[in-house]
């Protein structure tokens, strides 16, 4: 075999690498994208179930507290433990962004 047969050769081994590795990421890519879709779905169902599960949380608090207090009396207090721990949170949002303000400022 001469020089020039061989690097003829060698570019068509190389290009048919080249197509080889094109349709391996191709194919990779398409497995992350499908893998990612349905990653999504399934967090977005377990958000909803978390969600429900607090609504259910609420209820039967509300349920369990009317014995007790009375219809009215029991809805107030669940709403009311509800909006203190909103504004618990609330707060250390606003001490958190405070403090990342102040790092970042200097």
């Amino acid at each position: 075999m001469s020089l020039m047969q061989d690097l003829r050769q060698l570019a068509d081994e190389a290009k048919s690498l080249a197509q080889a590795e094109i349709a391996y990421q191709k194919s990779r890519a398409s497995f992350v994208g499908s893998e990612a879709r349905t990653i999504v779905v399934l967090m977005v169902l377990a958000a909803v179930m978390v969600f429900f599960a607090g609504i259910a949380l609420v209820v039967g608090s509300v349920i369990a507290l009317v014995p007790l207090l009375g219809p009215w009396a029991a809805t107030a207090c669940v709403t009311l433990v509800l909006l203190l721990l909103a504004v618990l949170g609330g707060l250390s949002v606003r001490a958190r962004i405070r403090r990342i303000m102040t790092i970042m400022t200097g």
